[in-house]
């Protein structure tokens, strides 16, 4: 009996060992510092090894050194050891012989790194590419289009735009939801870029409205945006965007209709400072204010939690509100806290 209990002990005191030990083990890989692959990189061999850019043979046989030397490369710029105006321009050249290549992840690679150095380098080099990434824009495969588009119109000029702009055209109006969003967002960018760019820009006005009908919901939430950006200096063009898509409930998609609860927020809050609202309530403060008020509040009643978060958020949010204005939106908030999402518990 004593023997028994003895190798009992015996056998518990060894697994005991056995789990400290895996214990140990593997607080020692977690205490370990992850190092990154890219972490002692140096320039002149990246450089050097970017050689393989000039290699056809290379390009063809072993797409995926080519991406991973691209990654080297945006990895040293992006950590600050950025490459001279003749070692840019000397590496953008060798990049651009990567358009022969058929790989789709090197394709992407291209792109992203064009769009990513064509700033420092000379614009007279970065000119040369245009022809490739137009004819990418113009062929039949949706990557590479949306790609295309997204680069062009990072490294185009007024003067350049108006020559591709019936091509920037027609993408924001196409069947694939990945060439018009593609467009929108970079109509969106040029829009910003400057004001030349930005007048020919507010040209799209009708292929951006015919956008918002389109079925695919990131295409609407990015053709609102352009559209009010279009018509963010026309107070009565907000009004009757707001007016137009209140009423015909045409918006599918959820982050559209955020978009619309916040331009009509922001559309009463200007009738209140600007002083065309009267009445002690912003709910029939004025016709707007009150086609306003109830787009609001019919939006709480929205399937969606971020419209419905949004709404009594804009609700909220608005001035000249009386108890009994906000009243629905305190409800539909209440209603989140028994979520059982956190976020949606936090966010009320």
């Amino acid at each position: 009996m004593a023997e028994e209990e003895q190798e009992g002990q015996l056998s518990m005191g060894g697994l005991l060992r056995e789990v400290q030990d895996l214990a140990e083990k593997f607080k020692d890989e977690d205490m370990e510092a992850y190092v990154s692959p890219y972490a002692n990189l140096e320039k002149a061999a990246v450089l050097q090894e970017a050689r393989v850019f000039n290699d056809s043979v290379a390009v063809r046989e072993n797409p995926r050194k080519c991406c991973t030397v691209i990654a080297q490369l945006l990895h040293l710029q992006n950590t600050g050891q950025f490459l001279s105006s003749t070692e840019a321009t000397d590496v953008f050249f060798g990049v651009t012989k990567l358009f022969m290549s058929d790989d789709a992840s090197l394709r992407r690679m291209v792109y992203l790194f064009i769009k990513e150095v064509a700033e420092t380098c000379n614009p007279d080099d970065v000119i040369i590419v245009t022809s490739s990434l137009t004819k990418d824009m113009t062929c039949d495969v949706d990557l590479y289009r949306a790609n295309a588009l997204r680069v062009l119109t990072r490294i185009v000029d007024a003067a350049m735009l108006g020559a591709i702009e019936r091509y920037v055209k027609q993408a924001l109006v196409d069947s694939s939801g990945m060439v018009s969003s593609a467009a929108l967002v970079s109509a969106c960018h040029l829009f910003h870029a400057a004001p030349e760019n930005a007048a020919i820009v507010r040209r799209w006005i009708s292929e951006t409205t015919e956008a918002t009908s389109s079925p695919n919901e990131m295409v609407q939430f990015h053709a609102m945006q352009l559209l009010y950006q279009i018509k963010a200096h026309d107070r009565l063009g907000i009004s009757k965007i707001v007016q137009q898509f209140s009423q015909r409930n045409s918006l599918r998609s959820p982050l559209a209709i955020v978009l619309l609860v916040r331009y009509t927020a922001k559309l009463m809050h200007d009738e209140v400072s600007e002083g065309r609202a009267g009445g002690s309530s912003i709910r029939s403060a004025s016709p707007v204010c009150s086609a306003g008020f109830d787009f609001l509040e019919s939006s709480l009643r929205h399937k969606s939690e971020i419209v419905a978060y949004e709404a009594a958020r804009a609700v909220c949010g608005l001035p000249k509100t009386e108890p009994q204005d906000l009243s629905p939106a305190v409800t539909a908030l209440q209603m989140f806290l028994s979520s059982p999402k956190p976020s949606v518990r936090f966010a009320s």
